[in-house]
């Protein structure tokens, strides 16, 4: 690892015959991030309406535990870096999906106790949310910079659009699943179905990761020459890229608009469309399923697939923000059209919108995630993962607190879900123009040449 590598000994897998991750194991990662969106959905889908619905609870309270478990992933880029320095993440990956696991069973208890007794519920809560922001934080950056390191450059795009699919369709399993055995809904039978949903997510990732991080191959050892920097001169050489600062920025501002609606569609189908918590599970699986869509649909026919290098994923990011835009606009016209309003088409419109623009922005991640000097993909995912769970943080905590605020202000539930899916939709519109500075092909990096497929957002 130490002195410098030759241009031979960068070049894609294709050119040297290193070895690299293959479909299957690509897949595999794919699996890990399936588990950790399936077991998130449990407490920012399922728990929230149940402190919103059934408990009468402010709706900025579920909001600002998910808030507060995005803000402990403000520790991301430390925890990509310390896998980076220990060339090990897989460790990394199990133990923050087993933290994650016993987390959300713990959030789940912690729900059930907040009328009965309030003091011991909302500690519990604060507790059990800290830890699923670790969890996620550390297995979910370091899934990420595995993928990034071991995919040859030409097929990281392509990847990354596999791997969320595969998230998507884990959490869209999970959420019908989970939703048809909490009919008929009991809190005995909400613990069973948590603790079940954890132990089948933590055996996943055991089995996903068996013996994967060696077959990463070369890729993982010649991204970058000598040891890892230290953790500030790694954050002073992202931040001092132009590409790498203006897509961190678009992260942020895209994010905020895409998490919005997160806390409070469930809340929205139960007050507004009188729906049960098993039937607004289902809505939210309904609107899994529209990303899951719209993604494959993105990385089949779009630029996220493209190796000739000529194609520019501008359009689709674009594309992806005003349908997203679209569907949250129709979403405003059902709260106050209320139930012939077809709630299900609508949230899956809007879902296959946040799927094409999601693609888009994974698959540039991934390209940039090997362009540094001296930084590996675990303390760059790192920084993006940071910017985006704040704006994931904030973007949830704006909309539920909006929605108590305008329950309020304007003495009506329809009309204060119309006005936050409004402001909502206008920031999907701001997005989109944000996107048009989106640049066709990344200037080559000094560490390697440039291959077919690698390209960044931003010139």
């Amino acid at each position: 690892m130490g002195g410098v590598a030759s241009p031979a000994s960068r070049a894609p897998a294709s050119v040297t015959g290193e070895a690299g991750f293959g479909w299957l194991a690509i897949a595999r990662i794919g699996m890990v991030q399936a588990s950790i969106g399936a077991l998130v959905m449990l407490a920012t889908t399922v728990l929230n309406r149940l402190m919103v619905v059934e408990y009468a609870l402010a709706a900025a309270i579920p909001a600002g535990l998910v808030a507060w478990h995005y803000a402990v992933q403000l520790c991301r880029p430390l925890w990509g870096h310390g896998s980076d320095k220990g060339r090990a993440r897989v460790p990394w990956i199990i133990g923050g999906v087993v933290v994650l696991a016993l987390a959300s069973y713990m959030a789940t208890h912690a729900t059930l106790l907040m009328v009965p007794s309030p003091l011991i519920g909302f500690s519990m809560a604060i507790a059990a949310y800290t830890l699923i922001g670790v969890g996620v934080g550390a297995g979910g950056t370091s899934a990420l910079a595995l993928l990034a390191s071991g995919v040859a450059p030409r097929r990281r795009a392509a990847a990354a659009a596999l791997t969320w699919i595969m998230m998507v369709a884990g959490i869209v399993a999970s959420a019908i699943t989970v939703g048809k055995l909490l009919i008929p809904y009991s809190p005995e039978r909400l613990l069973l179905v948590a603790g079940g949903l954890g132990m089948v997510m933590i055996s996943l990732t055991v089995v996903a990761t068996f013996r994967l991080e060696r077959q990463a191959g070369s890729f993982a050892e010649t991204a970058k020459d000598g040891p890892a920097p230290d953790f500030k001169a790694a954050i002073r050489e992202i931040w001092a890229e132009k590409a790498a600062r203006r897509f961190t920025i678009f992260i942020f501002v895209s994010m905020i608009a895409f998490s919005m609606q997160d806390l409070i569609l469930e809340p929205f189908a139960g007050l507004i469309f009188a729906m049960s918590p098993g039937e607004s599970t289902q809505l939210g699986g309904t609107h899994q399923g529209g990303i899951l869509l719209g993604m494959i649909i993105t990385g089949i026919g779009g630029s996220a697939f493209a190796g000739d290098g000529k194609r520019d994923l501008r359009s689709w990011v674009v594309g992806g923000c005003l349908g997203s835009a679209a569907g949250l606009a129709g979403l405003a016209m059902a709260a106050v059209h209320g139930p012939p309003w077809p709630l299900a088409i609508n949230a899956f419109v809007l879902g296959f919108g946040n799927g094409v623009f999601a693609v888009a922005a994974i698959g540039t991640m991934m390209g940039l995630a090997g362009a540094g000097e001296n930084t590996r993909e675990g303390v760059r995912m790192g920084v993006w993962g940071a910017s985006q769970a704040i704006a994931f943080g904030l973007g949830g905590l704006i909309g539920a607190v909006g929605v108590d605020f305008a329950r309020r202000w304007l003495g009506e539930d329809g009309a204060a879900f119309q006005m936050i899916f409004a402001v909502e939709s206008a920031a999907f519109v701001l997005a989109a123009i944000l996107a048009f500075g989106i640049a066709a092909v990344r200037a080559p990096s000094k560490s390697r040449p440039t291959q077919p497929g690698e390209r960044e957002m931003f010139a």
